[in-house]
């Protein structure tokens, strides 16, 4: 039999090694392994990439401004200095270890804020995430729009308003084409100039619900609509499928399913009783006057949604493919404005290789948008809501006065502006003194009496 025997100084060393070899898996916990900034007009949204959940804790400290996130178990492998804090309320992101295991994270800003937080679950681009919104209540960085973006005139020749609301942004990709374009990075593109295209042309106005790779919950994007007293909301998306094969665009409006759902959810909240649909105050209406009344705004606002649906649809056909030859319906939220005609339109499957090379192109989406813009201006001439410059123009179109004006876009011919107005290249000449049909971009002409 053999006999061991340890030495004190020997069994000091095995335990020592022993505790340096456990040592990193009790200080590592989870890690902090990426970290992104959102500046959004009224927030900004902090976003810690995790390996797992984290239980963590936060709290506002003032003189100076400051935010504490205080994250149990957890370790820090990003790098705060590399983050680009420029548009947000933070002026700088310190951090330390904490009671050995933890991580203390303190946001240094440049002013009061109201904290958010909460954990989303792993997706397919991001893992487990921890997201702080830092919330601007005062105001300062948000663009009012409480007030009227139009006021009434005396002779009732307000501009009619357009909503276009990029989807996705932020934190939120949308979806995401095979050689990697990302939906709301092509969305917003075609927003913007969708804007463009309907700020040019008299009687209009275009207002975005974001500017910026920000996200905006759903509902308050059709909020936004109804602050600027938006006579149209049109929601810009690109499409995807499991599949490659699926291509061409499309054009949504609301069901009637979908209707039926949002009619409960505004009766079933006391706040909406206040609000104006189709003109008339739920204030002080029982429940079943209330329904009827929103029943009828719904349907109203939903055939007005499907004519300028398949004015858009009819446009876009001449320009792309269309993936069905006729409006869809689906209960989409962003549709769900009880008393705004709305509108969403896929432009096309990015899930679909050529496509997602179309929608890559600045050259494509502009012909997108353009064709969009003149669904919608077709539209309004023929049904122009009452007391804008479109209904006074046609008003003095049907009295036989010729009034109404056009301003010459990028790609606009003589033949194709006569065709849209049902007149003639040699009347429009005549009338506007042309001696030949060539027009400049930005050049108006008056359109006569068809």
């Amino acid at each position: 039999m053999t006999t061991v025997k340890f030495s004190l100084k020997h069994l000091a060393g095995v335990a020592a090694a022993l505790l340096l070899s456990l040592s990193p898996v009790v200080e590592a916990g989870t890690p902090v392994e990426g970290v992104r900034v959102w500046p959004a007009p009224d927030h900004t949204r902090l976003v810690l990439d995790t390996a797992g959940k984290v239980d963590h804790n936060i709290f506002s400290l003032k003189g100076p401004a400051r935010l504490v996130i205080d994250l149990k178990n957890t370790s820090l492998k990003a790098d705060f200095a590399k983050l680009d804090l420029s548009g947000s309320p933070i002026r700088r992101i310190r951090s330390a270890p904490r009671n050995g295991s933890d991580l203390r994270v303190v946001l240094d800003l440049n002013s009061d804020i109201k904290p958010r937080s909460f954990q989303l679950e792993p997706n397919d681009q991001y893992g487990h995430r921890l997201v702080v919104d830092l919330i601007d209540e005062g105001g300062s960085r948000l663009e009012k729009a409480s007030k009227p973006t139009v006021t009434q005139n005396s002779s009732g020749k307000r501009d009619v308003i357009v909503v276009i609301d990029a989807g996705h942004g932020g934190e939120d990709p949308g979806a995401t084409g095979p050689r990697g374009t990302r939906e709301k990075d092509v969305v917003l593109g075609m927003a913007k100039t969708l804007a463009k295209l309907i700020n040019g042309q008299t009687g209009y106005t275009a207002k975005l619900t974001r500017t910026g790779d920000y996200y905006i919950g759903l509902r308050s994007r059709t909020l936004l609509a109804r602050k600027y007293n938006a006579d149209l909301f049109i929601s810009m998306h690109a499409d995807a499928f499991r599949t490659p094969q699926p291509k061409g665009a499309s054009v949504f409006a609301l069901s009637q399913r979908g209707a039926t759902s949002e009619t409960a959810r505004w009766l079933a909240q006391s706040e909406n009783r206040s609000d104006l649909t189709g003109g008339v105050s739920l204030d002080g209406r029982d429940d079943m006057l209330a329904g009827v009344l929103l029943d009828l705004s719904m349907t109203a606002s939903i055939n007005a949604s499907l004519g300028v649906g398949n004015s858009v649809l009819g446009k876009l056909g001449r320009v792309t493919e269309l993936h069905k030859s006729g409006v869809e319906q689906a209960a989409f939220v962003v549709l769900k404005s009880p008393d705004i005609p709305s509108i969403l339109v896929e432009a096309g499957f990015i899930s679909n290789p050529q496509e997602e090379k179309n929608l890559a192109t600045k050259w494509y989406r502009n012909k997108l948008a353009k064709a969009i813009m003149q669904g919608v201006d077709q539209h309004f001439r023929k049904t122009p809501p009452p007391g804008t410059l479109l209904a006074w123009q046609k008003q003095q179109r049907q009295s036989g006065n010729a009034v109404s004006h056009y301003r010459i876009q990028r790609g606009d011919t003589l033949s194709g502006v006569a065709r849209e107005n049902q007149t003639s290249v040699s009347r429009l000449m005549q009338y506007n003194g042309l001696r030949d049909d060539r027009v400049m971009v930005g050049q108006t002409i008056r359109i006569p009496a068809s």
